[in-house]
């Protein structure tokens, strides 16, 4: 019930100098608390006069707080529902993005097979002209193979004493003309050193200590071909070399004379 006209009464005497609580003690307990309740009321209208107005904008902007709650409600139930959708939708863009992937994969791969396909087939009919000289010359091999084992088991077992020029001797003058007298068949150009030995038993020769020399090749594959121990005539001690580097794995024994 308190107005402005109330506060506008009571204002005179709150200028007074003994309206205070010390003065209204002096005088009476109830005069202090009197006192003391009009200058608390008259403060207590001026806060609640600004406050007023702030509790109805506060109902006010409440009000306006549901309302938009309630609409923010309605848009995240929206938002929600097209997020599932969009979500949807979105499994299958990456479901077909995948299958496009593995459809893409598969045909680089395809490519690449037709590729490697085409180059091996372009390859291969390359090496038909090859593969058909070469099974002529394997139909010819097999005919004078006879007379090429004929004359690998002589070098062999007969040409192991002498040097070079005998050996070309045996092989070239006379044993390959009885060949040729008896008709046997055999291949003009035998290289003796490539029909015994392959080339990589030759390097590893070689680095056992045998010089790579046509003469010392054969004297190695007689020493390892021959069905008798061989007799080393060695005095460059060459040979004795190679075969102690050859069987050192082999617990040689090497007996001093």
């Amino acid at each position: 019930t308190i107005n402005d006209e109330t506060v506008e009464l009571v204002q005179p005497y709150f200028e007074m100098e003994d309206y205070t609580l010390q003065h209204g003690k002096k005088v009476c307990g109830n005069v202090a608390g009197l006192l003391s309740w009009t200058q608390a009321m008259v403060v207590f209208y001026g806060v609640n006069r600004e406050v007023l107005p702030l509790k109805a904008n506060l109902a006010k902007q409440e009000g306006r707080l549901k309302i938009a709650n309630a609409e923010k409600e309605k848009a995240q139930a929206e938002l929600d529902e097209k997020q599932a959708e969009l979500d949807k939708v979105q499994a299958k863009f990456d479901a077909a993005m995948k299958e496009k992937m593995d459809l893409e994969n598969d045909a680089e791969t395809c490519k690449r097979k037709m590729q490697a396909a085409s180059a091996l087939i372009d390859g291969l009919s390359g090496e038909k002209v090859r593969w058909t000289q070469q099974s002529k010359e394997f139909k010819s091999q097999i005919k004078r193979l006879v007379g090429d084992v004929l004359l690998c088991t002589g070098f062999l077992s007969y040409c192991g004493p002498f040097n070079q020029d005998f050996r070309n001797l045996l092989l070239k003058d006379l044993w390959e003309t009885e060949l040729r007298a008896h008709k046997i068949p055999f291949s003009d150009d035998l290289n003796l050193i490539s029909m015994l030995v392959d080339q990589p038993t030759i390097s590893e020769w070689n680095l056992q200590g045998l010089p790579g020399d046509h003469l010392s090749i054969q004297n190695g594959i007689i020493v390892t071909k021959a069905s008798r121990y061989p007799l080393l005539v060695d005095p460059q001690t060459q040979g004795k070399e190679w075969i102690k580097n050859k069987e050192q794995d082999n617990e040689l024994q090497v007996n001093s004379v």
